[in-house]
């Protein structure tokens, strides 16, 4: 058996996986902050629980492990950041431990037993409160070992013009330190921020897009320019990486009208035709962490 964790700035989402397509969720636990001894503890207590002997734990986890130093990068969870992250958790719960950033987790989920089955090359893009991505070749994860590819979500790439008539937008400043990057434009945040920008309203993510669908005009101008900027950058990646499925998570997902106009324009854009869908909406929008992490988890089994 299998302790899986989704852990999250918030909360630590756990499973007992018996198999990929065999796991059981447990309660939602907060996750410790600012103290490392009660990260550990709080693990340990959920694999004490298993039912079963557990071989391995395996982790989705919103942040990245620098495939050189092996010390991971999550700004939101200072308990555990800058730390050699897998080593220590290895040391402090006494089995194997894989960990993994999540959007690569929702690739893996998606190219495994969702969406992206039967593709060769899955691209998994995160929209929601932020921009994410992950790349899986032939069922193999690119950042196995850790690593930035699929973060598209970062770098000044956001176009300056977009929408039709074309609007100018600003260089929206990221997290991440840089200026226009797509994380603060179209993420769930950056549709707000665009919003606010193009239209001078308040409106959270959810009612913008209820808005649009009932054919409200302001709300039709932010969907619009933001699905311009969108498109571009990500077909590029599909004609940088050859991907022929694109499953989308996040909240933005949700919004299947979001992702079908998201996909008209992507397609218009990338040098291949295609007369099917090619960007969707994940199939595994509730727990792809946990999906991910069980899959990761089990092939890094039967490679031990």
């Amino acid at each position: 058996m299998i302790v899986c964790f989704d852990i999250g700035g918030t909360a630590i989402k756990g499973a007992y996986a018996r198999a990929p397509d065999d796991i059981e969720t447990l309660p939602r636990i907060p996750t410790p902050l600012h103290d490392f001894k009660a990260f550990c503890r709080v693990l340990r207590q959920v694999i004490a629980e298993a039912p079963e002997p557990v071989t391995r734990v395996s982790i989705s986890i919103t942040g990245v492990i620098d495939p050189e130093t092996r010390k991971i990068t999550v700004a939101n969870i200072p308990s555990i950041h800058a730390r050699s992250i897998v080593a220590e958790l290895e040391t402090a719960l006494g089995l194997p431990v894989l960990v993994s950033n999540d959007a690569d987790c929702l690739a893996m989920a998606e190219a495994g037993l969702g969406a992206g089955r039967g593709h060769r090359v899955v691209f998994g893009a995160i929209l929601g409160t932020g921009v994410g991505g992950g790349l899986v070749i032939d069922g193999r994860l690119i950042n196995a070992d850790g690593g930035f590819a699929g973060e598209w979500g970062h770098g000044p790439a956001a176009p300056r013009f977009a929408g039709r008539p074309e609007v100018e937008l600003p260089a929206f400043p990221c997290g991440c330190g840089l200026k226009g990057c797509l994380d603060p434009t179209v993420s769930a945040r950056g549709m707000e921020r665009l919003h606010r920008y193009l239209c001078s309203e308040e409106k959270t993510s959810e009612e913008i897009t209820e808005a649009w669908l009932a054919g409200d005009e302001n709300a039709t101008r932010t969907i619009d320019v933001l699905t311009d900027v969108i498109a571009s950058p990500l077909a590029m990646i599909i004609n940088l990486t050859g991907a022929t499925i694109v499953p989308v998570g996040g909240g933005l997902a949700r919004c299947a009208p979001l992702i079908a106009e998201i996909d008209r324009l992507t397609r218009e854009r990338i040098l291949k035709t295609y007369d099917r869908p090619l960007v969707v909406p994940g199939e595994y929008l509730i727990e792809p962490g946990l999906v991910g992490a069980a899959l990761l988890g089990f092939a890094a089994d039967q490679t031990a």
